[in-house]
């Protein structure tokens, strides 16, 4: 076949031809998969062919390969290792060959498809001659050869796990890659790739770190490339210190006096990129001292495993003016866009992670700097000097900070009204926030908040809502948290008198015309939804109140008709939040006996909006309007059993919702709420919930992180219906067993396989209780006998576990 035409087409503009192209590679695919794959190889190898044709048969050929959902990436894995091995051994030939390519694109293809080749064989012990081929051709002549390696031996390094490949090669590996680096390198384009492979291959190199000598010879490299002229090598280096930081922190001490030198001198002198790396560097390190002392508290013996060097203790008084003078670099338009990254706001994030691994030590260093330029003529200063305030506020004890806060409240308030800068007052909103967030609540012995600035505090915020969406939206947040320090108080909360006038201003927010800017509609709901979740009982009927708005929104939005695909996503957003909003009162009104008996007039209403939601086709509204049914189960109780066959439908189609793994499990945990709601009402339709829950276990295509909750949803069913289960067991405990199997073998699995496992046991042991709860004083507990040999032995296995 000729596949250069074909892949040609597939990029043309008109989307017939386009559709035509693509459906003929399908079919080639599916019929005739070897042939296919060698084509493409074919393409990209030739010289002759048109870049576009090249380009898109690497890339056609890569996805072959891998897949970002597991279930997918298995299927690729098994095929490829199906194929017939001289047809992968022509291929991976044909891909070595490319690597001496003279244009970059094919190179650069072919050792991303190398890598992900390796990513499969090689744990399996099969291209065994890879690495030492890849060797050879670093010690070619032509640069260009030399580079495409050493960026396929990067990318393999990130496709396959160390214990894959031996020690000796590593050592290999490692010192082509820093021979690559070293200063006497004349290519730049090789020192680059040498600097990016070291990135990756960092984590094969433990061995290497613990000798002196080679470990000194990397870090001299490494330190030596974050000086060179290019801009990329400096960043790829500065990219690997930070790498070495959180890797090898305990081997850092005889370094780090020297790593504070060039980083301090990147942030002050370096092109953006470099600088920000420079001051990764330094959050990385907090990363690492703040998790040892979490772990350890400051109980250190001389023997303890992992030492705290407090690198950043000892750096303080020069890391700390080092990031403050970074604050001062922002950008004219920094708030307009939420994604912006810049040095100011690295150095602030820094600066934070820092107060939390120093505490109190920090604040003698900052304080200077935030009297010196909170009132000076330029906003820079200003907004650089609240923001250094804000940054330090998680760290530091609050009786370190109580006074400082307290003198400095009245001003920013002051600030967030009178402030001429736009700036100013979002950094000044966000800094409240802080406080608000950190200082105030219950486990704060002095309250910040008194009945005389209370009024003060509330009235400045509403009026804030009222500015730029970036200043209101930090000003929601600022009440969110507000609110949030009074969710312990039973009685009065000093929030009360203001309560009905905050939900007006945010409700007023979220019609603004500018809402959809800054996240300001969401920010706005979710304050909502805060203020009515930590309110008291005086508040009850205003709440009422509200679920008659809130239900008119709802029902505006699902009327509007003939919608751009613009304004269809926004309305789908729109209804996920109001649906959201539902929950949370629905959750509120349940709770207290008098609020659910005056709440229960609108459970039909609120039903039929829900249930006209899920005509809808978003799966964010599916998913928040199935999570706010199941607290309308809860607050329903036996009676939400009227609801069931109008809902049932809609109940199976997230239980089958695959694709969207994240709809699928809210619904299984919807499922128990409903359970929980309805016992034995829910009988009649347990059969088809049953068949469904079974097919989503065997399914290798639903993503793991749904099957431990269906093991919990089993038991909520047991627990529902009791000896009715009878019928199940026969297939539901085969199924507990194996997973109870499965999890007792994760021996040097990693933290991520720890995490699931445990999440697996959990579910299994949930499923266990509710079942033998469910059969508990029935005549056919005598059913479960021949099961509890296992239950027995699995509770054995967890018991001597140590990951626990």
């Amino acid at each position: 076949m000729e596949v250069t035409q074909v892949l040609l087409s597939a990029q043309a503009a008109d989307s017939t031809v386009r559709k035509h192209a693509e459906e003929t590679l399908n079919q080639f695919q599916e019929q005739n998969l070897p042939g296919f794959l060698l084509s493409l190889t074919g393409e990209l190898a030739s010289d002759e062919k048109p870049v576009e044709s090249r380009k898109l048969a690497g890339l056609i050929l890569k996805n072959a390969l891998d897949a970002k959902e597991q279930h997918r990436k298995y299927e690729f894995v098994q095929r490829w290792l199906s194929l017939d091995v001289a047809v992968k051994s022509q291929i991976k030939a044909c891909l070595l060959q490319i690597l001496s390519s003279p244009v970059p694109d094919a190179r650069s293809t072919a050792s991303q498809v190398i890598a992900k080749v390796a990513g499969i064989e090689l744990p399996k012990k099969q291209w065994p001659e890879l690495i030492g081929s890849l060797l050879t051709n670093i010690n070619q002549v032509p640069p260009h050869v030399k580079q495409a390696t050493l960026e396929t031996l990067g990318y393999m390094c990130e496709e396959v796990v160390p214990e894959v490949v031996d020690q000796d090669q590593v050592n290999k590996i490692l010192t082509a890659v820093v021979q690559g680096m070293n200063a006497n390198e004349g290519n730049n384009e090789v020192r680059l790739a040498a600097t990016q492979a070291l990135y990756n291959a960092l984590a094969f190199a433990q061995a290497n770190f613990s000798n002196d000598m080679e470990r000194n010879y990397v870090m001299r490299v490494v330190c030596e490339a974050s000086l060179s002229p290019e801009v990329k090598i400096r960043q790829a280096a500065f990219e690997c210190l930070v790498s070495i930081g959180s890797i090898y922190y305990e081997k850092l001490a005889s370094y780090i006096q020297d790593i504070f030198n060039i980083t301090s001198k990147a942030v002050r002198e370096d092109v953006e990129p470099v600088a920000l790396q420079a001051i990764e560097f330094w959050s990385s390190i907090c990363d690492e001292e703040i998790d040892i002392l979490d772990e350890y508290g400051g109980d250190f013996t001389a023997d303890s495993e992992v030492p705290c060097y407090y690198f950043v203790k000892q750096a303080l008084p020069a890391l700390v003016p080092m990031l403050l003078e970074t604050l001062l670099k922002q950008e004219e338009d920094q708030d307009q866009d939420e994604s912006a990254w810049n040095l100011a706001m690295a150095g602030g994030t820094c600066l934070g992670l820092v107060a939390r691994t120093v505490g109190d030590d920090i604040v003698p260093f900052v304080m200077p700097f935030i009297e010196e330029n909170i009132t000076k003529p330029d906003w820079r200063q200003r907004e650089a000097a609240t923001y250094a305030f804000g940054s330090i506020l998680e760290g530091p004890s609050p009786d370190k900070l109580m006074p400082i806060v307290n003198v400095a409240l009245n001003f920013m308030l002051t600030a967030l009204t009178k402030d001429p800068s736009s700036h100013v007052k979002d950094t000044t909103a966000w800094t409240l926030g802080r406080i608000f967030e950190f200082l105030h609540g219950s486990m704060v012995e002095t309250p910040i908040i008194t009945p005389a600035n209370c009024q003060q505090i509330i009235t400045v915020l509403l009026q804030s809502m009222e500015d730029a969406p970036n200043v209101a939206e930090k000003a929601c947040g600022a009440i969110y948290f507000l609110a949030q320090g009074y969710e312990d108080v039973n009685s009065s909360s000093p929030l009360t008198p203001y309560f009905q006038a905050i939900v007006q201003s945010l409700l007023i927010v979220t019609h603004r015309e500018d809402a959809g800017e800054s996240r300001l509609r969401t920010a706005a709901y979710e304050t909502l939804n805060e203020v009515v979740r930590c309110s008291t009982g005086e508040t009850t009927h205003l709440i009422l109140e509200l679920v008659q708005v809130i239900m008119r929104e709802l029902h505006k939005s699902l009327e509007a008709q003939k919608l751009s695909s613009d304004e269809r996503e926004k309305q789908n957003e729109l209804q996920g939040l109001l649906c959201g909003c539902l929950q949370v009162i629905i959750q509120k009104l349940g709770a207290s006996d008098g609020a659910k008996f005056a709440f229960l007039q609108y459970a039909d209403q609120i039903m039929n909006l829900f249930l006209r939601v899920f005509a809808s086709r978003s799966a964010t509204v599916h998913e928040e309007a199935m999570l706010a049914i199941g607290a309308l189960a809860y607050t329903t109780g036996p009676d939400f059993t009227k609801y069931m066959p109008e809902f049932y439908k809609y109940l199976e189609m997230g239980l089958q919702n695959f694709g969207e793994y994240q709809v699928c499990a809210v619904t299984v945990g919807v499922m128990g709420d409903i359970c929980r709601a309805l016992e034995d009402k829910i009988l009649p339709y347990c059969d088809g919930i049953m068949t469904q829950l079974l097919k989503d276990l065997s399914s290798n295509q639903l993503h793991r992180s749904v099957k431990p909750p269906i093991f919990s949803c089993f038991g909520d069913i047991a627990l529902a219906i009791g000896e009715n289960f009878e019928k199940y067991l026969m297939y539901v405990m085969p199924m507990l067993q194996s997973a109870a199997e499965l999890s007792a073998h994760t021996s040097g699995a990693d933290d991520e396989m720890i995490e699931y496992t445990n999440l697996l046991r959990n579910g299994i042991l949930e499923a266990y209780s509710g079942i033998l709860q469910g059969f508990k004083n029935s005549p056919k507990t005598q059913l479960l006998i021949p099961f509890a040999p296992h239950i027995l032995q699995f509770l054995d296995i967890i018991y001597m576990e140590k990951d626990m």
